[in-house]
């Protein structure tokens, strides 16, 4: 089988989308005898081929530079590409007029296409947007988007989500062709071992005394990271000199970050992390890592800190909920800066390496990518003995 990844959520400073989908080539090099396409946006155009793998880089303006997203609008050369590759099977990543041209194309090349609801967007985006306009028109603004969702994942062989709970958000929204699959995690990188935690503290000067906070992730008003900061803040307050917050990531929110690190000093910034290795260490080094998302539809960086052995905290209620492999006993019951601070202190309290290592051993037993993958498979091989072209 040939398969063609296409997908507008892909930067070179990482993500869950890109890491999505360079563990799947890995797995088709690995593990199967199956051909791989992706096509993204990028800085110019070129293709990278490896074996049963290329990668076109189709030129693209940025729209985010924090982040260096992209916004591929040359759709005339996605369908050549299409044209000249001819896959079995064709999986759109975002919600965007890539999507649109994904069905176009594999309409008129009789190729099935899924997709992948990555991104609950009318929540983590419109919703937010939609408070400024008031009771009634908020509401029809949201109406559109769920109109909008219902529109486009209907006319795909199968929408693929990240969890259960949000595949009966879609199915309310009359979105009947849902697919419930996990991400997953590369447990070889993403362990407990090797023992390098002291010196990476060392590296960043944390005392032994100090618990090290971890986030990874964008600093934007969907990941909720302002909260974030309000609950370090409270603690640092309340507690001084007992926390230390390791942020990784850039995004609108740096502004706000920036004056945390100015009013503590035990704060410290990356802008990013690209190497996975290195971000591992990271991870290990930690002795808790704080997700405030509240819409985060799978929450591939809280999967993997637990792979690596460091529990996670969050506030209670998300779409991640099903992927914590510890108990969430002491998670935030409020989306409050001064819950979260609570959570915090609470889960400190608690045997932090032992909550680690159980959901550790369980990433490792459910969650490998071959694992995921194998399922995932499965999925398309059952999509394409199933598909007929629509009249």
């Amino acid at each position: 089988m040939k398969l063609c990844d296409l997908t507008q959520f892909y930067s070179p400073l990482s993500g869950g989308v890109k890491r999505y989908v360079h563990e799947k080539i890995s797995y088709i090099q690995n593990a199967t005898e199956d051909e791989h396409v992706l096509i993204v946006p990028g800085p110019k155009t070129e293709c990278f081929t490896s074996e049963r793998s290329r990668i076109y880089f189709i030129h693209s303006p940025l729209v985010a530079r924090s982040s260096r997203y992209r916004a591929l609008i040359n759709l005339r050369a996605v369908e050549q590409i299409l044209e000249r590759e001819r896959p079995d099977l064709i999986e759109s990543g975002d919600p965007y007029q890539m999507a649109w041209k994904a069905i176009a194309s594999g309409d008129a090349l009789r190729i099935p296409v899924v997709g992948f609801y990555h991104s609950h967007f009318p929540e983590a985006y419109i919703r937010s947007a939609a408070k400024f306009l008031g009771d009634t028109a908020g509401e029809a603004v949201m109406d559109f988007a769920r109109r909008y969702v219902r529109n486009l994942y209907t006319q795909f062989a199968a929408t693929l989500v990240p969890s259960e709970r949000l595949g009966a958000v879609l199915r309310r929204w009359g979105v009947d062709n849902v697919r419930p699959v996990n991400l997953g995690v590369n447990t070889t990188t993403f362990s407990p071992a090797p023992d390098d935690a002291a010196t990476t503290r060392a590296t960043l000067r944390v005392p032994e005394s100090r618990r090290l906070l971890l986030y990874v992730g964008r600093l934007a008003k969907e990941k909720n990271t302002r909260l974030l900061f309000r609950a370090f803040e409270n603690l640092d307050n309340h507690a001084p000199e007992n926390f230390h917050l390791l942020v990784i990531g850039d995004g609108p929110h740096r502004t706000e970050l920036a004056d945390l690190e100015a009013r503590h000093a035990n704060v410290t910034w990356m802008r990013y992390c690209t190497e996975s290795n290195e971000l591992a260490r990271y991870y290990r080094a930690s002795d808790l890592f704080v997700h405030p998302g509240t819409q985060e539809t799978f929450g591939l960086v809280a999967l993997e800190s637990q792979a690596c052995g460091t529990p996670v905290v969050g506030i209670r209620g998300s779409y991640m909920d099903r992927i914590i492999l510890h108990d969430q006993e002491f998670w935030a019951e409020e989306n409050t800066p001064e819950s979260l601070a609570r959570t915090i202190e609470s889960a400190c309290a608690r045997n932090l390496p032992r909550l680690g290592a159980r959901a550790s051993r369980l990433a490792e037993e459910h969650l490998s990518w071959p694992r995921v993958f194998d399922r995932l498979f499965c999925i398309y091989r059952e999509v394409r003995a199933s598909y007929t072209k629509r009249s």
